[in-house]
């Protein structure tokens, strides 16, 4: 046995020489600085981003998303099936050993025999055992064993990456959905308000009709006024109950489960974001590290479809034992060595049509880690440019606010002084709802663009 020994022994010094695939390169240079203006003196805490939102209740749904969502569960069973996939693929790094033992008796029921049995026609039943312990191993000459190993872990951390997104996405949607559903609590707020002050210019204007102050056309003007306010807030709840319905899905929970929101919009307060570098996102993002590791595995992919044209040896080694009694079996061992090489010598180009198919796959790995660099930037940029636009117009929206607010003051105490007419109080009144929907529209905007701005950046998610 010592001479098999060795030459086990020398395969998996053969097999170790291999080296794994080097990164993946992109051949993308990153730009040096973001185009769109940025705070620099931002803080770069962001690991527990959501936190800086400033909700406690948004943070015990993000550890409810955490635990109930079947998304998140599925990601990490992947995650488990690429481990084992791992195991399976580093198998056959090390020789694989095998033990068996048999039992059998044979006996002729009838006639004769035959050359191929043991039993004859002496009726005589005939017993026999045996027990066997074996090891094979194929010599990793080409490397195709180790780039498969390579492949299955390089797959795992692309599984490892895909759960990180899916987290990321799953935890950015819940901030999203939630502050959906306080903005819109907030316009149903606003709503009602305004059907009440509606109402109350509704009353004056009856008034006035009433006196002869008013006329028909004025009155009619009003009261489809306040219809259609009415109609705004059965149209408002309805959106609000869908954005609950929508968080409690990725909560993984039916919405009756759903725990009520004792928080106020004007409670959600966006944080100072440091975008860092456009190079430091390479290592920021989980899908980018996803493409980046599919990409590995991919190439490692194509050594082993080459290596797969190429011949292979295999060394085996038996030691058993055989009798013709069950005391008996150990009494006569054995061992048997053997070494066997198999090369492709026809196929029908199936070998060659695997390593292209490798190859192509390779290629388009390369592309789409190229796209996701490409999106990540992008991505960035989008949601810093709508960071500086939208702060831009919510100054302007203030002053519009409260400008629309003074008006419908003044144009309500003129009228009911008679000094003004029903067509300047009616058109206050549609300037004032409109600026209030629309402050509540871009509070709710530069919200989720902060939201957008950290999941763009991974969401405090970093390479282990």
């Amino acid at each position: 046995m010592k001479p098999q020994l060795s030459l086990l022994t020398l395969c998996l010094i053969l097999g170790a020489c291999s080296h794994p695939a080097a990164r993946p390169d992109s051949g993308i240079q990153p730009p040096p600085a973001w185009q769109s203006p940025h705070d620099e003196n931002a803080s770069r805490t962001n690991r527990q981003w959501w936190t800086q939102f400033g909700s406690p209740q948004l943070d015990r749904l993000i550890e409810q998303a955490r635990v109930g969502s079947y998304d998140l569960a599925a990601a990490i069973a992947r995650v488990h099936q690429a481990r084992a996939d791992t195991v399976i693929a580093g198998g056959s790094q090390l020789p694989e050993i095998k033990a068996g033992m048999n039992a059998n008796r044979q006996k002729l029921l009838r006639g004769n025999g035959y050359s191929q049995l043991d039993a004859d026609s002496s009726n005589k039943a005939v017993d026999y055992f045996d027990a066997n312990l074996s090891a094979s191993y194929e010599i990793d000459f080409w490397g195709g064993k180790r780039a498969s190993r390579d492949s299955a872990q390089f797959g795992l951390r692309a599984s490892e990456f895909d759960q990180a997104t899916v987290e990321l996405t799953l935890l950015s949607g819940v901030a999203n959905s939630y502050a959906q559903a306080l903005s819109l609590d907030e316009q149903s707020r606003i709503a009602e308000l305004n059907l009440a002050n509606a109402q109350n210019v509704l009353k004056l204007v009856q008034t006035r009709f009433d006196s002869g102050s008013a006329t028909a056309l004025e009155l009619a003007q009003q009261k489809s006024l306040v219809a259609a306010q009415q109609r705004q807030l059965p149209l408002i709840r309805q959106q609000a109950e869908d954005a609950r319905i929508s968080l409690a899905a990725l909560l993984g929970r039916p919405v009756q489960q759903l725990p009520p929101s004792h928080e106020s919009f004007e409670q959600l307060q966006w944080p100072s974001i440091d975008s860092g570098v456009p190079s430091e996102l390479l290592s920021r993002r989980p899908d980018i590290a996803r493409a980046e590791a599919q990409l590995a595995a991919a190439q490692a992919n194509v050594t082993v479809a080459r290596a797969a044209m190429l011949p292979a040896v295999t060394l085996s080694a038996d030691i058993g034992s055989g009798a013709n009694t069950a005391s008996d079996i150990l009494r006569s061992p054995f061992y048997n060595l053997t070494a066997g090489l198999v090369a492709p010598i026809f196929n029908n180009g199936r070998l060659g049509a695997e390593r292209d198919k490798a190859t192509a796959r390779q290629q388009e790995l390369l592309e789409a880690y190229r796209g996701a660099i490409i999106n990540a930037f992008a991505d960035v940029e989008k949601a810093l440019n709508s960071i500086r636009g939208l702060d831009e117009q919510r100054q302007w929206q203030r002053e519009e606010l409260n400008q629309a607010q003074a008006a419908f003051n003044i144009a309500q105490s003129r009228y009911q002084a008679g000094a003004e007419d029903w067509l300047t109080v009616l058109e206050t009144q549609r300037t004032l709802y409109a600026a209030q929907d629309s402050n509540v529209q871009l509070r709710l905007s530069r919200l989720q663009a902060s939201i957008a701005l950290y999941k763009a950046l991974g969401g405090g998610w970093q390479v282990l």
